[in-house]
C-alpha cells in the first residue's frame, strides 16, 4: 500500500478496535515494513491521536483515551447501526440525549455514502418503535435538515400547519432546535413576518435548506430555551394552557419517582427515606400532568394547583365507575 493517507486511515481503523496490535501484525495487515508502521504511528501522534506503545519482543500498539475524542473510522455496518440508533433517539425525544442525538445524526448523515443512507432509511421504514406516547414522533430527516440548516446558517423553507389547521409556507433563518422532553420546537427568524417565531416540528413538512446563507441575528432574549419559554407563557403555555405551579408529595423514594417522571416535570426532592416532594412551574395541560403523576405507580398527593386536584378527583371517580361493583 503506497497511498500514505489511505494507509493511515486503515491503520487508525485497526487501532480503534479495543485490543493491542503487535507491530508485526500491523505490518502484515498493511503490507508494509515494521519501520513504516512505526513512522505511521508517529504521524498519527503528530495529528493528536493518543497511540500507546508497549515494550517487549514483539511490542504492540493501542489507541488510548486522550484529552479529546479523535474522529472515528467506521465500517459500513457500524455506520448504519449508529445512524439507526441516533434516528430512534432523535425522532422520539429520548430524554437526556435528544439534542445530542440530532447533532450527531446531522454530522453522520452528511458524510454517509448514498448506498448507506438507503440502508438506514430501509431499516427505519421496516421497524416500528414502541414509544411512551408522551409526545409526537418526529421524522428524523426533518430534524437533521433543520439542524444542518441552523449549523450551516442557511435559510430554510418548509410547509407549516398551525394549531387551527391553517397551512402556510415559511421561509426562515433557523437559530436553534429545542426539545422540551415531549416535543421539538424550532426557534427561527421568519423572513416574511420580519419577526422571531417558534415552530412545533411535528407540524412541519417538506423542509428544504435553500443554500442561501445569512448572518445570524441576535435573539430578543438570552438563548433559544428562554425565548421558547417566554413564547409559551405569552400564549398561555403549550396548547394555550394557563401556566401553574405544581406541588405534589409521593410515598416513595425520590430516585424511584424521578426515574418514572418526564424530566420536563422537574426533579423530586427527598423529604425522608421513603418520601419526596415535587415542585415545578409548568405550562402543560393539567390532564396530561395528572396522568403522568398517576403512572409513577405509588401513593401521591397533589397540593397545588386546585384545577389539577379537581381533575384527579374526577378521574378517580370515573375509573371507579368503569370498574363497577364486584361480581
Amino acid at each position: 500500500m503506497t497511498d500514505t493517507p489511505a494507509r493511515l486511515l486503515q491503520l487508525l481503523s485497526l487501532l480503534q478496535t479495543p485490543r493491542e496490535w503487535p507491530g508485526s501484525e500491523l505490518a502484515t495487515r498493511l503490507d508494509v515494513s515494521r519501520r513504516t508502521v512505526r513512522r505511521d504511528i508517529d504521524r498519527l501522534r503528530d495529528l493528536g491521536y493518543p497511540v500507546q506503545a508497549t515494550m517487549g519482543a514483539e511490542g504492540g500498539y493501542r489507541l488510548v483515551a486522550g484529552k479529546a475524542m479523535p474522529p472515528l473510522v467506521l465500517d459500513d455496518e457500524e455506520a448504519v447501526a449508529i445512524a439507526v440508533g441516533l434516528r430512534a433517539g432523535a425522532g422520539h425525544a429520548v430524554e437526556g440525549i435528544e439534542e445530542a442525538s440530532v447533532r450527531a445524526l446531522a454530522k453522520l448523515e452528511q458524510v454517509l455514502p448514498s448506498r448507506l443512507r438507503r440502508q438506514v432509511s430501509a431499516l427505519q421504514a421496516a421497524t416500528v418503535p414502541l414509544t411512551s406516547g408522551d409526545g409526537a414522533s418526529i421524522d428524523p430527516q426533518t430534524l437533521t435538515v433543520m439542524a444542518g440548516a441552523a449549523t450551516g446558517q442557511e435559510r430554510l423553507r418548509f410547509a407549516y400547519r398551525s394549531g387551527d389547521g391553517t397551512a402556510t409556507k415559511r421561509l426562515v433563518e433557523p437559530h436553534r432546535l429545542v426539545s422540551t422532553g415531549r416535543r421539538w420546537y424550532l426557534v427561527a427568524y421568519d423572513i416574511d413576518r420580519e419577526d422571531w417565531r417558534t415552530f412545533r416540528v411535528d407540524r412541519v413538512s417538506e423542509p428544504f435548506a435553500t443554500g442561501a446563507r445569512f448572518v445570524p441575528r441576535g435573539l430578543p432574549t438570552g438563548n433559544a430555551a428562554d425565548f421558547l419559554r417566554q413564547s409559551m407563557q405569552a400564549l398561555g403555555g403549550i396548547g394555550r394552557n394557563e401556566p401553574f405551579r405544581l406541588v405534589a408529595t409521593f410515598e416513595a423514594p425520590a430516585a424511584f419517582v424521578a426515574a418514572r417522571l418526564p424530566r420536563s416535570l422537574g426533579t423530586p426532592v427527598a423529604t425522608g427515606e421513603h418520601t419526596c416532594r415535587l415542585e415545578a412551574e409548568l405550562g402543560d395541560s393539567p390532564e396530561w400532568v395528572g396522568l403522568r403523576l398517576a403512572l409513577v405507580d405509588c401513593e401521591f398527593t397533589v397540593r397545588e394547583p386546585p384545577v389539577l386536584v379537581e381533575y384527579l378527583a374526577s378521574l378517580g371517580a370515573r375509573i371507579g365507575r368503569a370498574v363497577g361493583p364486584a361480581a
